[in-house]
């Protein structure tokens, strides 16, 4: 599971506001140049060891996936390499990467990628269009790999010629580009069609077209391998990267304060004083994109009714979350689903103003009784024969979520409502949350170059599942048709103000019916040290998410580190 992304996907309070950052270069209708995962590797000395500290909260199972939620930021950018990379954290900057230009037709219906020639899969066999086009067939006959449920807007993906691919969409389509280019790992036609079940194909000994190879995985480490027939010549710089297996906080915390690991991905407490001031080679800059959010599964009853989710909403205390379980490095969330100091051009004012979910036990009260709920002696809330008290799943190493959770089911309980938290480890964590056998859940998504893309993964039908089978987003089964019906119409139409006005209207749909409640902001968790190597993103020059599980954004990074 992603941390941060939960964990993945975030960013920064000093960026200026990112358009559609897709929306604008396809509008241009061309690739932009290369650079790093483009075209040019440069000088500069190869060698070195990496290390990543980002906690995950139990053992690696050595599975490499792209398309499964549990392991593909482990490959996606590393190994799998996408056709552009698109940066949400700079608008207008898309980079080629396994395609060297795009183009739109047919009313914005129909994108054309060029596939680059000359790409080896790490096996030494051709990288060609027919892989591409195997890719995205692939996600067609197994739904459980269309995370980004790209599907439900796609009619065709065709060969043409011998080096381009078309992807032909159902009406015009412009927000899509990101999830078709950016977050579809392109996997070999000669490996992938020789598998029986891709969808819980393990993929323990990944072939991609990568920088890195894994060499080796064991449950305590991963091994990242400079890939000998990487397309770009000269790159990667670091020719090693080691992945270590933390199962708390605390170690990997104590490796990044005292320089034993470079990059670190997680919440650090008291950070200036435990790492930022123990060594001038340590930094941090941990931008914010999306939210960390309380699921409430709409499968269960009484959470299917929108009063009980407002009261959850009112009982919530977002402001001592921050505070207390985040030590500040994370601000309060916003009802509204958006974040105003990244995005403040995307928040209808007038939608904000009626957002007054600040914590307030009296209005979670009348909300309650106003149904009919009443005390019982415990001074919890009973509704219908049914107390008001629900547990919520939590990936249970995580310290500041544990920390967070505990401030929050303190806050519930002032307001008549019992929180029980379920700390969890990763694999029962994700999958109770994915398969939606939970009450509540405490999860953060991934977001993409504006608020459309992380309100789309919690709020999109077509990206639920049945209970009982893994959802791609949207764990807590909300179906709405007007919801549904707005992001269509966004996904239609190249008009920004147009844009901007539906998500005014899903901003109303999150206050309204409170499918999910953003708790915190989600930051991209960053920590940097530059004794060793340089090359690191900066908020000076963003050039992708800095969080180690960002993808394909770790594969950017580690293009541009080198040893020094």
């Amino acid at each position: 599971m992603l941390r941060g992304t939960s964990k993945k996907r975030v960013r920064a309070l000093g960026v200026t506001a990112v358009v559609a950052s897709a929306l604008l270069v396809s509008a241009c209708g061309s690739g932009g140049s290369a650079g790093k995962g483009g075209d040019s590797a440069g000088g500069g000395k190869r060698g070195g060891v990496l290390t990543i500290a980002n906690v995950q909260g139990g053992l690696w199972t050595c599975a490499f996936n792209p398309y499964n939620n549990s392991s593909n930021f482990l490959s996606a950018g590393t190994v799998y390499e996408p056709l552009m990379f698109v940066n949400a954290l700079q608008s207008d900057k898309t980079t080629p990467w396994l395609a060297t230009k795009f183009a739109w037709s047919n009313n914005n219906k129909t994108l054309t990628f060029t596939i680059r020639d000359g790409v080896k899969w790490s096996d030494g066999q051709p990288m060609t269009a027919d892989d591409v086009l195997y890719t995205f067939n692939l996600l067609k006959a197994n739904p459980a790999l269309d995370l980004n449920a790209i599907w439900a807007v796609l009619s065709s993906v065709k060969k043409v010629g011998s080096d381009q691919i078309a992807v032909n969409f159902n009406s015009p389509a412009l927000p899509y580009f990101y999830y078709i280019a950016d977050q579809v790992p392109i996997v070999p036609q000669h490996i992938w069609s020789t598998i029986k079940d891709p969808v819980s194909y393990k993929d323990d000994k990944p072939i991609g077209t990568g920088p890195y190879v894994i060499n080796p995985c064991t449950p305590q480490n991963i091994t990242y391998t400079a890939n000998p027939k990487y397309w770009q010549p000269g790159l990667p710089k670091v020719t090693t990267v080691k992945y270590p297996a933390y199962t708390s906080n605390d170690p990997a915390n104590n490796q990044l304060a005292t320089g034993q690991a470079q990059w670190g991905s997680q919440f650090i407490p008291n950070i200036d004083k435990f790492y930022t001031q123990r060594s001038k080679d340590n930094h941090t800059w941990s931008p914010p994109i999306t939210q960390v959010s309380l699921f409430l599964n709409e499968k269960v009853a009484p959470l299917d009714n929108p009063v009980v989710r407002k009261a959850l909403a009112y009982a919530t205390d977002r402001q001592k979350a921050s505070t207390i379980g985040e030590g500040g490095q994370e601000p309060p969330g916003h009802q509204i689903g958006v974040i105003p100091e990244t995005y403040p051009d995307w928040v209808d004012p007038s939608v904000k103003a009626d957002d007054d979910y600040s914590y307030n036990p009296q209005k979670a009260d009348q909300l309650l009784e106003g149904i009919g709920a009443r005390k019982g002696p415990d001074g919890i809330y009973v509704l219908n024969g049914k107390k008001l008290s629900f547990s919520v799943v939590n990936q249970g190493d995580y310290g500041d979520w544990v920390a967070t959770l505990q401030v929050v089911a303190q806050g519930m309980k002032a307001a008549g409502i019992g929180l029980t938290i379920d700390n969890l480890s990763s694999d029962a964590y994700d999958n109770k949350l994915f398969n939606g056998t939970y009450e509540i859940g405490y999860y953060g998504e991934t977001g993409g170059p504006n608020p459309y893309y992380e309100l789309r993964q919690w709020l999109y039908s077509k990206n639920s599942a049945p209970i009982g089978k893994p959802a791609a987003t949207n764990f807590e089964r909300y179906s709405n048709p007007a919801a549904d019906q707005l992001f269509d119409q966004y996904a239609a139409t190249s008009d920004p103000a147009l844009q901007k006005n539906i998500i005014g209207q899903i901003e109303k749909l999150m206050i309204n019916d409170v499918p999910v409640i953003p708790v915190t902001e989600s930051v991209a968790w960053y920590q940097y040290n530059t004794a060793k190597f340089s090359g690191w993103p900066t908020k000076a020059d963003p050039y992708a998410v800095p969080a180690a599980f960002s993808y394909p954004d770790i594969g950017q990074v580690l293009l541009h580190l080198q040893p020094k």
